[in-house]
Order: structure tokens, then C-alpha cells, then sequence
């Protein structure tokens, strides 16, 4: 049996009364998401157990011998082990190293929500107010209360966090790339940072967070808590963002182009898009991550499959 908390905020005399337990199936009024974890220490922990867990899964594949996966491999494991200058216990430890440098920033940065709002009919009741008058031209002064009732709601649970998630995404895009980009353009920052990374010129999904200490912390970790921050997330919001940009980058990484990948049928940015930027052919292209390719299209820096076939089609023209 639902409450309702009614509120007479809309000016037309008439009251609007929403449901004050009646939420979309995402959100939980319980104080803590786990029994005995902090909605803090579970968003820490999430994107790490994510990491792994997703990148055991790849690493399951990659140690497999089934002969139907060759076709969706960027690369053959022979390749893996000739070309990457990195062994696979270096890339572990400085990940793990990474890790435990963003959760512990990530217990010092976020806030924990001692007084979890289970009640949000107040906040209801103040968008409401802010919607009417643009609502009312629209459907004329004949409105319903239970129209504007459920216009609020959808925008409330719906539209505001996913323009806050979008907006987080973007965030994290923009800064990436122009860091990412800076560090490819910068014989100093590439040498001393970058050139981390791309010892692995072959990406495996271990290997997606192997970075120097300090990149990883300036273009992964410092990027996402900036993006919770300027949206202005709930703890369990950043839980959220956290953990899907975490399972998008090792997505990123995965050396497979499967197409039957949610994570790779979201965007253009996928595991195929990156491996060109890891070649010596795109490593001046491709900087876009992990989300979107809106900045390497708009800037003139995308490159696909294709541009490389043309590429090596004038150079084979050259040689004759």
C-alpha cells in the first residue's frame, strides 16, 4: 500500500500528491546498498571487481583453444607475446598499484550519505513548480495535476540523471582526450608517462589500466572524480559511473571485436578503434576515450580501418 505526501506548491489551487514509496526499479531507499558496506567503500570497491572480473573473462579467451573465436581476435597470442614489451606480472602489479591509488583517493574524495533521502516527494513537489509553465503552453490551462504528476516524476527519476550521466560521460571524454593527446604530442610527457602504456602494443584486458603511476592518476582516476564532482552525483550515481567506465576501458582493451559486445554496440569507441591507436600507424590518431569518437572526428584525428587499407595502397603505388 503506497503513502503519499501531497504538495500545494503549483499555485492553481490544486494539490499534487506523489507516492512517497513508489520508485523506478534502479533506486533502493535502503541506507546501504550491502548490509555492514558503506555506499563509499562499495563505490571503491566496485570498479576494482569489476576490473577484474571482466578481464578474467578476456583472459579465459584469450587462454582458450576454441577455433571459432579466431575470426573476432585483433591479434593472434603469438603476437601478444613477441610484440608487447611487458610481462604480464609488470602489468599486474602496476594495476594494482593504480587501484589502490584511486581507492584510496576515492575514500578521501566522496561523501558518505548518512541521512539517505528515502522521502523524495519534497523534491518532487519543488521540480513540479519549475515545469509547470513550460508544461501549460504545451497542453493548455487545462492540465491535469496528474499529468504534471507524472511529467515530473519521469523528469525526476529519468531525464536528470541521464543528462547527468551523458554530461559525466562527456566530461570524462573531453578530458582524456585532450591529456591523452597532449601526452602523444609531448616528446617529454610521452617518454617519461605515456610510453607506459604503449609497451603493450598489442592491448590485452588486464592491460587496460597499465600506465605509469602518475597518468594513471591525472587521466583516469583525477578525470572521472572531477566528471562526479561538476554533475553533482550521489554516491551511488558515481557508483554507477565509476564502474561502467571501468568495464567500458577494459572493453577498450579486450583485443576482440565481438559483435555481440553491448559494451562494444554502444559507440564507435570500441576495442577495434582503439587497437589502431596501440599500432605505429595510428599512434597519432585515435586519442578519443573511452566513450565517444566526437572529439577525434571533430579535430581531424579519427582513424579507421579503412584509412589504413588506403593508406597502404598508395604506399604499395609508391613502390612500384
Amino acid at each position: 500500500m503506497n503513502s503519499t505526501a501531497c504538495s500545494s506548491l503549483i499555485g492553481d489551487g490544486h494539490q499534487l500528491c506523489f507516492a512517497s514509496n513508489a520508485f523506478p526499479f534502479y533506486y533502493s531507499p535502503k541506507p546501504r546498498l550491502l548490509n555492514g558496506v558503506s555506499d563509499v567503500m562499495l563505490t571503491v570497491i566496485s570498479p576494482v571487481v569489476a576490473y577484474w572480473s571482466l578481464s578474467l573473462i578476456f583472459h579465459a579467451l584469450d587462454m582458450s583453444t576454441w577455433k571459432w573465436l579466431d575470426k573476432y581476435r585483433l591479434h593472434d597470442s603469438k603476437e601478444v607475446k613477441s610484440r608487447n614489451l611487458a610481462t604480464r606480472s609488470q602489468v599486474i602489479w602496476a594495476v594494482i598499484l593504480q587501484q589502490a591509488i584511486q581507492t584510496a583517493l576515492g575514500i578521501i574524495w566522496l561523501e558518505e550519505e548518512t541521512q539517505h533521502r528515502v522521502l523524495h516527494t519534497e523534491d518532487l513537489g519543488r521540480l513540479a513548480v519549475i515545469i509547470k509553465p513550460f508544461l501549460s503552453p504545451i497542453v493548455g490551462d487545462s492540465m491535469k495535476p496528474v499529468l504534471l504528476m507524472r511529467v515530473t516524476e519521469v523528469v525526476y527519476w529519468w531525464a536528470i540523471p541521464g543528462v547527468q550521466l551523458l554530461t559525466a560521460m562527456f566530461i570524462i571524454d573531453t578530458w582524456q582526450y585532450f591529456l591523452h593527446r597532449l601526452m602523444h604530442n609531448n616528446k617529454f610527457l610521452y617518454k617519461q608517462f605515456h610510453s607506459w602504456h604503449h609497451r603493450l602494443y598489442v592491448p590485452y584486458a588486464f592491460g587496460s589500466l597499465y600506465n605509469h603511476p602518475l597518468e594513471g592518476f591525472l587521466l583516469d582516476t583525477l578525470g572521472a572524480l572531477i566528471a562526479e564532482k561538476v554533475t553533482g552525483m550521489s554516491t551511488r550515481q558515481a557508483m554507477f559511473l565509476f564502474t561502467f567506465s571501468t568495464l567500458k576501458t577494459v572493453d577498450d582493451h579486450c583485443g576482440y571485436s565481438l559483435p555481440w559486445d553491448p559494451l562494444q554496440m554502444l559507440t564507435g569507441n570500441n576495442a577495434d578503434y582503439h587497437d589502431i591507436h596501440h599500432q605505429a600507424i595510428g599512434i597519432k590518431s585515435n586519442f578519443a576515450q573511452p566513450f565517444f569518437i566526437h572529439w577525434d572526428t571533430l579535430l581531424g584525428t579519427r582513424m579507421t580501418r579503412e584509412d589504413i587499407e588506403r593508406r597502404r595502397q598508395k604506399q604499395d603505388l609508391k613502390s612500384q
